[in-house]
């Protein structure tokens, strides 16, 4: 039997010393267009398509290996007889070996100023029918859709005249992956063409980012995958510069970190614990603002993960490097602060584009058997409609705390309660299965600075309990959702203590 391999890529990594290997081997090669190219300029025979079938490319090269001279050869069961036979009677030869890979989409639709109709004349139809036809017949034919396996093949060849079945059935896995990530990065760009909400079916793709140690907990199997054409302002796309790898727990904390601290223009730090803000401040320098969430409770931030909106500059790095931190997360470091936190060589430092937001992506929450999905939560107080039912409105200060606490709160795990001033929290209950627990334990966190102070609630009071609590720390102004059909109670308890209380209508439940 005719040893063939078709080739045709569009990344060019390695082509050309493959191809010269499979010809040493005894392979007559069959290319199109500019793969063809590259092969003949490296003084290596090869036939085009159309010398096999007989037929010349059409439609602007839009048909060209659709055609029973190639998937007759890509998809014959070479030790059938009535395959032979049919092989035999029309003159088609068996193809052993297949590289394909796929025009360039995801690269494409990247390009800020991409058209549509770019776009569609980068979607591939040949390419993918010759990879799942290979594939599919994978038990006879040896398809490669990625350069790094180039090596394996050609090693299998050399050593044993034959790609093995493990080979092969492995590269025929890696093949159907590609072309659904392919398919779905495709679908997910004609549906947002056609602006579908809620399609019928939700496909999307994701690329390996590394593999991890393990999950939340050491028995459990975990792996860190990136969206292709994601946010970059995203830890998925942080660059590392210093510090052991990260961890899986170190990630969803770290995406905590930088969903607070990306709600403040002004300097920012916010330090985070089990998904948790601990401490947050904002203040006229990076320096401030970090002083003041460390200062929000030095005992959480121990073994915590810092986000910072601004570059960190040498004294801010001195009074990190005081504190034991597992991630320090920021747009840029100086030379002289890299210099002092790498002394630490665990610390985990990593930079991400703060001048990259990105409002648009879905937040995918996995159940058993299922997926929700939903907008990220960058409702603000902007969007609202603000209501004061209270005798007493909001000083001029208490209303630039309030637009602080309501920042953070809607980060906090609910029932979720936040007492602060303007620029640093003081207190916060996180995750508590009432609202009036989950402010006794933000008011004594806050102790003493409770007086004077606000408090902020991520949903509305059920009952006027909480309002009695905060009363009795000091608080002088709250804001909350409203919308209890008891709302009157919190208000009449409220007026009882002149404390000032703002209506939303808005709820930032998170679970």
């Amino acid at each position: 039997m005719k040893k063939r391999a078709l080739i045709s890529v569009s990344d060019k990594t390695g082509i050309t010393d493959f191809a010269k290997e499979l010809h040493e081997l005894g392979y007559e090669l069959i290319s199109t267009g500019g793969t063809k190219k590259a092969i003949q300029d490296s003084g290596i025979p090869v036939l085009s398509v159309s010398d096999v079938t007989g037929f010349p490319e059409i439609l602007e090269g839009r048909v060209k290996t659709l055609n029973p001279y190639i998937h007759g050869g890509l998809l014959a069961k070479f030790d059938e007889p009535s395959h032979q036979e049919q092989l035999n009677e029309h003159k088609i030869d068996p193809i052993q070996i297949v590289c394909v890979n796929l025009y360039p989409f995801q690269e494409t639709i990247a390009k800020p100023d991409v058209t549509v109709e770019d776009a569609i004349e980068n979607i591939d139809i040949g390419g993918p029918t010759m990879l799942r036809a290979s594939a599919k017949n994978h038990q006879y034919v040896t398809v490669v859709v990625d350069p790094s396996d180039y090596a394996t093949v050609v090693k299998e060849l050399k050593s044993k005249d034959e790609v093995t079945f493990d080979t092969r059935r492995r590269l025929a896995a890696k093949v159907f992956r590609h072309t659904a990530s392919y398919d779905a990065m495709i679908a997910q760009y004609m549906t947002e063409l056609t602006e579908e909400s809620t399609p019928e079916k939700l496909t999307v793709t994701y690329e390996l980012a590394q593999s991890l140690r393990y999950g939340e907990n050491p028995h459990q199997k975990a792996a860190f995958y990136r969206r292709p054409l994601g946010s970059a302002f995203s830890i998925a796309n942080a660059k590392q510069l210093h510090g052991k790898e990260l961890s899986y727990n170190n990630i969803n904390d770290a995406d905590a970190a930088i969903q607070i601290v990306k709600e403040f223009k002004e300097p920012a730090a916010v330090a985070i614990k089990h998904s948790n803000p601990c401490g947050v401040g904002t203040g006229s320098d990076i320096f401030t603002a970090f002083s003041k969430a460390f200062a929000a409770d030095p005992v959480s931030i121990f073994g915590g993960i810092i986000a910072l909106n601004r570059e960190v500059d040498a004294e801010t790095a001195k009074k990190l490097h005081e504190i034991f931190l597992e991630i320090i997360i920021a747009p840029s470091f100086s030379e002289e602060a890299l210099t002092i936190l790498k002394g630490k060589k665990n610390l985990r430092l990593l930079t991400i584009p703060f001048d990259a937001l990105n409002t648009k992506e879905m937040k995918f929450t996995s159940i058993e058997g299922g997926l929700l999905t939903q907008d990220f939560d960058c409702y603000t107080l902007d969007d609202a409609t603000i209501s004061i039912p209270t005798e007493k409105k909001p000083t001029d200060e208490e209303w630039e705390a309030l637009k602080f606490g309501w920042k953070i709160v809607k980060h906090v795990k609910s029932n979720a309660i936040v007492v602060n001033d303007k620029d640093m929290t003081l207190g916060i209950g996180a995750g508590q299965m009432n609202r009036v627990g989950a402010a006794k334990i933000a008011l004594e966190q806050a102790g003493e600075k409770s007086v004077g102070a606000v408090l902020a609630s991520d949903a509305f009071f059920p009952m006027d309990d909480t309002v009695e609590a905060a009363a009795k720390a000091g608080i002088t102004a709250i804001i909350q959702t409203g919308g209890s059909i008891r709302d009157e109670d919190s208000i009449k308890k409220a007026n009882e203590y002149g404390i000032a209380m703002v209506l939303t209508g808005v709820r930032h439940f998170k679970h």
